[in-house]
């Protein structure tokens, strides 16, 4: 087994990865927060894993790895997005709406960047009880405390009571501000202490806790949240714990200093990694500038670059830069991922290498990575040396190596980049329309975003845009390696190609009307031009020559 060598934000170098238990190896990363559809700068977090976690069961086995995603389904922002897009519901089940929708729609998002499902998505509100059993731990020993906020009654983590906090993001006690969630109020011994249960007044969700003998009707703080999920599914300390840089302060900090002193603990993760922050092109992105991208956007609509893309072109394009180093989310960079996995495509397609990758999947067979790919993996997940080593493949599958084939096609499945069953996905315009010209241009481009939209799982989208086709005349049929083959009815294209005769004339380029005229001609079919009795304007009919 190669060498696995992991950057350690605790202890800021990198480190052989030695596993508590190599035959059961844990990994938990900070899932989403579900009140809004997820950005890009949320999907850099769960592809620079989905890579680790994939590389973790190729070392140990996929039965010796345990992943764990949490989904945050108790907060502030999900109650202000109930109360606004629910108003007239009772605020539980309004709640319930945004959170169900939410999530739903994250797991469509990940699933069409070809990641992994985790092997434990725990959601905040099936752990309350344990957040109250640990709470009242922590104030049994000392390490919080009971006080009345502004906004109620609190229970508070006293921060002075762990001589090592602060040790994660290098700051010092005294230079501590809250940085969370919470205002800094009179009624906390030190500036840095947070929140780990809040009371909620009468128009707030909440459950009921007791701490100290006192009962307090309320909710969870952030932080509390992830050390019980983590606790429960991996157990009191575990190997890795990952997130974007954002994370470590307040929340990453906070998890340790609750879960080190509930347990009484030297540590609660052994490795701590983080990926770094994305801008679009060149500046952070905000709703105020205008560059807000959600995954969302990028698979079903056309707002970014005027067309949608493959979820696998979105993570390759992440797996450009290091995890660790900035990213900038870029029209240019986009475009040079897609052309990449086109040109992959296009070299394994009706080759060996694909039908043994079908073969594959149809038995639930995994695909492996090769030595070279592994290792540079085991470098701190060096995924920009991955992409030239893959095209070095590539020059050599294209002269017709099958091995090369084969090593290529093997890669870039076991990296959740390329299904072998839709290689036609990832090729444009793979449209078998039997010889027939579609006279509409904008449809061409309907049957490339089908062919996107089935492609990424987006049924929605893909019933909508068969739906637009249908109505104008195109019948489509999806076929499970991703190409479509369509008919078009005879009227549909005849009036496609009259309307383009019309412009024609009416632009007074008339021999590109004469073109269009003699091909409908030669079909069989015959113009007729007239003048509308009431506008004066050209109109033309059309009848098949008997």
């Amino acid at each position: 087994m190669p060498e696995l060598k992991l950057y350690n934000t605790l202890t800021r170098k990198k480190e052989v990865f030695q596993p508590e238990d190599p035959d059961n190896v844990r990994m938990y990363v900070c899932g989403p927060t579900v009140y809004d559809y997820a950005h890009i700068g949320n999907a850099r977090p769960v592809i620079v894993f989905d890579v680790l976690y994939r590389l973790l069961r190729h070392l140990y086995g996929e039965e010796h790895v345990t992943y764990v995603r949490n989904i945050t389904d108790v907060d502030d922002k999900i109650n202000a997005r109930a109360l606004r897009d629910y108003p007239d519901l009772p605020l539980n089940e309004a709640i319930r709406n945004v959170t169900e929708k939410t999530a739903n729609q994250f797991h469509d998002d990940v699933r069409a960047l070809g990641c992994l499902e985790p092997t434990h998505e725990p959601r905040a509100t099936e752990h309350i009880e344990g957040m109250a059993s640990m709470i009242q731990t922590l104030l049994d020993k000392g390490y919080a405390y009971v006080a009345e906020g502004g906004q109620g009654r609190e229970v508070l983590f006293r921060v002075s009571s762990m001589a090592e906090y602060g040790q994660l993001s290098n700051r010092k006690l005294e230079d501590q501000q809250a940085g969370a969630r919470v205002a800094v109020e009179a009624h906390k011994e030190n500036p840095g202490d947070f929140v780990l249960w809040k009371e909620s007044r009468e128009h707030e969700p909440g459950w009921q806790g007791t701490f100290n003998g006192e009962q307090i009707h309320g909710r969870p703080g952030w932080h509390i949240e992830c050390s019980v999920m983590s606790k429960f599914h991996l157990g009191e300390t575990f190997d890795i714990h990952g997130g974007g840089l954002d994370l470590i302060f307040p929340h990453h900090e906070n998890e340790i200093a609750q879960s080190r002193c509930a347990h009484g603990s030297d540590c609660m993760a052994n490795y701590w990694m983080h990926n770094g922050y994305l801008q679009v092109e060149g500046k952070k992105m905000s709703k105020s500038e205008g560059n807000f991208v959600t995954i969302q956007d990028l698979l079903n609509t056309q707002k970014f670059g005027g067309r949608m893309w493959l979820g696998e072109v979105l993570k390759f394009f992440m797996l450009s830069t290091h995890y660790r180093e900035p990213i900038d989310w870029t029209l240019s960079g986009l475009q040079e991922a897609n052309d990449k996995l086109k040109d992959y495509a296009l070299a394994l397609v009706s080759t060996t290498a694909e039908q043994e990758a079908i073969s594959r999947q149809a038995v639930g067979s995994p695909a492996v990575l090769t030595d070279e790919i592994k290792n540079l993996l085991c470098d701190e997940l060096n995924t920009s040396e991955v992409r030239a080593a893959l095209d070095k493949l590539l020059a050599k599958a294209r002269k017709g190596s099958e091995q090369a084939q084969s090593d290529l096609m093997h890669n870039l499945e076991a990296l959740g980049l390329i299904r072998g069953h839709r290689l036609f996905s990832y090729i444009e315009g793979i449209f078998l329309g039997h010889g027939k010209k579609l006279a509409k241009p904008h449809l061409m481009k309907s049957l490339d975003d089908l062919r996107i939209a089935s492609a990424n799982n987006s049924e929605e989208t893909s019933a909508s845009l068969v739906k637009e086709l249908s109505d104008q005349g195109v019948e489509v049929e999806l076929h499970a390696n991703g190409s479509i083959s369509y008919e078009v009815s005879p009227e549909a294209d005849i009036s496609g190609l009259v309307t383009q005769r019309l412009k024609a004339l009416n632009d007074k380029n008339f021999a590109e009307a004469d073109r269009i005229r003699d091909e409908l001609a030669s079909q069989g079919i015959q113009l007729k031009d007239s003048k509308d009795s009431e506008t004066g304007e050209r109109v033309t009919t059309w009848e098949v020559k008997r």
